[in-house]
């Protein structure tokens, strides 16, 4: 479990978050949304130990992050937006010199996962593109088979059918033990395999809620015509999403994109309804 209370970080005088609250549990894909800015990838280098808090604290299985120790690293990895690999090696070179520091790496799987991928496997780096290069990054990441996986804008540079192989991949492969967070303003790149939904203002948390609590709590339709008691609307070819509280208990499907939208634009209703 990763559990953060109280926490607050600033770089110098520029304030990221002040006293933000947040749990993750095992058995989920989190999706960490927000504006470009507001901290999405501060909270993951906070979690792997990267970055420490001013005050307040993250607790990851009960280990302050930030002492790095052994036992923590090997069950925790992050896989940054940029593809940070060494030119002149081969992503399975690669892969085997990482994976001999984490326990549950296997071999067997980040050859089967980059051949999903089309990535050849043993040509340099440097021989790859940058969308190939990510695949490879996000193979080595699964097949580390670590209990925390934290990865930010996974999907950047990817072209279409290889992010439906990102969210084939990552659904195969969570399981009941296992902490993902996908940090990410590609909303539909990851709808439909993200659950909890945590969304980042600057300074706060919007939303930290289950698909099940916001469908409970917000009713998303499609009219043809815009809704006045609609906290926000979204024209779309053929009329409007209309996004308003479920008063009434009714069903409907939540959209995340929509939902987005929603909550950066009227922070203090959302935060009040998610309070």
């Amino acid at each position: 479990m990763i559990d953060i209370k109280e926490l607050n970080f600033a770089y110098g005088s520029q304030k990221v978050f002040e006293n933000i609250n947040l749990t993750f549990t095992e058995g989920h894909i989190y999706g960490l949304l927000g504006e470009n800015g507001v901290g999405k990838t501060t909270l993951l280098k906070i979690i792997n130990g990267l970055q420490c808090p001013n005050r307040g604290e993250c607790l990851v299985d009960g280990k302050k992050p930030f002492s790095r120790t052994p036992d923590f690293l090997q069950e925790i990895f992050f896989l940054p937006e940029g593809v940070i690999a060494p030119s002149y090696t081969t992503p399975i070179k690669y892969a085997d010199s990482i994976g001999v520091f984490y326990p549950n790496y296997s071999r067997t799987l980040f050859l089967d996962l980059i051949q999903e991928m089309e990535v050849a496997y043993d040509k340099k780096f440097e021989q790859l593109s940058y969308g190939q290069k990510k695949k490879a990054m996000f193979c080595l990441a699964v097949a580390l088979k670590t209990k925390y996986l934290l990865l930010d804008e996974p999907t950047n540079g990817l072209d279409i059918p290889s992010k439906t192989d990102f969210r084939r991949i990552m659904a195969r492969h969570t399981t009941d033990d296992t902490i993902t967070i996908i940090s990410t303003h590609q909303v539909k790149d990851v709808e439909n395999l993200i659950d909890p939904i945590v969304i980042l203002s600057k300074d706060d948390v919007l939303v930290n809620a289950s698909m099940e609590e916001i469908a409970q709590k917000l009713y998303f339709s499609f009219d043809s015509e815009q809704n006045d008691q609609a906290i926000y609307s979204e024209m779309v070819p053929g009329g409007f999403i209309n996004v308003m509280r479920n008063t009434d208990a009714l069903e409907s499907n939540v959209l995340i994109e929509p939902l987005f939208n929603t909550a950066v634009r009227n922070r203090q209703i959302i935060k009040e309804i998610f309070k």
